[in-house]
Parts: structure tokens; sequence; C-alpha cells
């Protein structure tokens, strides 16, 4: 009944068993050795938040995070889908007026240094147009610049 060659495992399966292991463990140290996972760039972590108070009033706020003390700049892209009329004042971080801007496409805004709590407001000039912002339809996308030279995206959503 039994007879006194037979094995449990084939010899040819352990080989081939050995042998994957070997590539395996020769491709982990290959991919440290030739410097394939310090290739990827450090995600900085700071956030920005945006609201529409109202019907002519959107306002980005930049709120920091663990990363702020690397941040050189903000940029804020600012796409409203009513292009055809309307007119806007864009008040800086410290709350004045810079100026009434027609918006024909996107508008850019930077903010050097920034810190926590700036705010960006794009109020519509209710005396220059007579429509306001379309809830849900309105483009922002805020970036910001890091001292090492990178760039990140930290918000984009519509309002």
């Amino acid at each position: 009944m039994f007879r006194k060659d037979e094995k449990a495992v084939s010899p040819v399966i352990g080989v081939i068993l050995m042998v994957a292991i070997t590539v395996i463990l020769a491709a982990v140290i290959a991919s440290f050795v030739f410097g394939m996972g310090s290739s990827v760039k450090k995600q900085y972590t700071v956030a920005a938040a945006v609201s529409q108070a109202d019907n002519h009033t959107i306002v980005v706020t930049y709120q920091g995070g663990p990363d702020h003390d690397s941040v050189d700049s903000i940029t804020v892209k600012f796409s409203p889908s009513n292009l055809t009329s309307l007119k806007y004042d864009l008040y800086n971080e410290s709350g004045n007026k810079v100026n009434t801007v027609a918006l024909y496409g996107t508008n850019t805004t930077t903010i050097t240094s920034p810190s926590v709590g700036d705010t960006i407001t794009y109020k519509v000039n209710t005396s220059q147009s007579s429509v306001g912002f379309n809830a849900g339809k309105d483009h922002v996308v805020v970036s910001a610049t890091f001292s090492d030279g990178t760039s990140q995206v930290i918000l984009d959503t519509y309002v």
C-alpha cells in the first residue's frame, strides 16, 4: 500500500518557491539601493476654506496647518460661472478694498507670507452688476508655494 519512495512535496515545487522568494527579496533590496523608494516628494499639510456668505459674497480663508511655517505664498484662482456681466470688489487679507474688477475669465490673487486667518473676499459690486454668484457653480482653486520651491493645490472646489 505505501511505497518507500513516496514524498509529501515534490522537489520541483520546493525549488520554484525558493526561486520566487529570492527574486522578491532581490527586488526589495534593489529598490532601496537604487533609491526608488525615496523619489516621492514631500506632501505638505496646510488648508484653506471657502464659503459663500450670500449671493453676492465669496470668502476664501487660509487656515494654516502643521506646515504653515514652510508656506511662502498662497494663490487663489477664482472662476465665476457668470462671466457675462459680473463686476465685483476684491478685498485683500486686511479687509481693504483693492479694486473693482470686471470679470471675463479667471481671476488670480496671491498673498505672500500669509498668516493663519488671512482672507480674500470677492463681493459683487451691486451698483455695477445686476447679477450675483451662482451657488455651486463658481470654481475656486487655492494653491500654496513652499520654501523649497514646490507648489501644491490645497483646495479645489465649487461654491
